[in-house]
């Protein structure tokens, strides 16, 4: 199994850290989805996010330890195109850095499916290493505002851009473990595919397989 750089791991009680970085137009539900996974709580009060916050779980998949660094972004114009600009922006400061990007768009807003559009594009330009990219189409509980058809998204992104693909609801907490499920299967925990996220994540301290801590 190849690893990104900076991704370590130890075998026999594994270790690692895996940089995740999340990112949107503003609005889309970005925060709200971290916070549903971490504390499985949703605040109904839109709060824009103007800074960087990073997150530091760890998830314990199989009696394997993954120390999770979740970088929530504030909107950003664009990639940088290099670390020197990354770093001239404190918005920006570690987002080239990450093993994984999610990619989240509002279902009922074209523009933020536009503004992702653009950044994977970017990330692709200027990332010298391939690394996941799983598209999120937020905010599915106001399905009937939706304003392109799931098929072609799914169609999309899954044949053309050949990244995962998972909508969810940060508001009723729907899909959000599917979506860090899948982002750590394509990091390489394949062990543990065959186990349900709701298991891996949440529920299963009862089967000592998986907790977030």
């Amino acid at each position: 199994m190849h690893w990104p750089a900076g991704y370590q791991s130890r075998r026999h009680g594994m270790v690692s850290t895996f940089k995740i970085a999340i990112l949107g137009a503003q609005g889309v539900g970005k925060t709200a989805i971290v916070r549903q996974f971490l504390f499985n709580e949703y605040n109904e009060a839109y709060l824009p996010s103007k800074t960087r916050r990073v997150y530091l779980p760890a998830a314990v998949l199989n009696e394997h330890a993954h120390n999770l660094q979740i970088m929530d972004f504030p909107p950003i114009a664009s990639f940088p195109v290099n670390t020197l600009q990354e770093w001239a922006d404190a918005r920006c400061r570690g987002v080239h850095s990450a093993h994984a990007y999610i990619l989240v768009y509002d279902i009922c807003c074209f523009d933020s499916f536009e503004y992702i559009k653009t950044i994977r594009q970017q990330i692709l330009q200027t990332r010298m290493i391939e690394t996941p990219i799983i598209i999120v189409g937020n905010k599915r509980d106001l399905q009937s505002g939706r304003v392109i058809p799931r098929r072609n998204v799914s169609n999309l992104v899954k044949k053309s851009w050949k990244c995962g693909y998972v909508e969810c609801s940060a508001k009723y907490n729907w899909h959000v473990l599917l979506l860090f499920r899948e982002l750590l299967q394509s990091m390489g925990c394949a062990r543990c595919k065959h186990v349900h996220a709701a298991i891996r994540f949440q529920g299963a301290l009862r089967r000592d397989r998986c907790s977030l801590m």
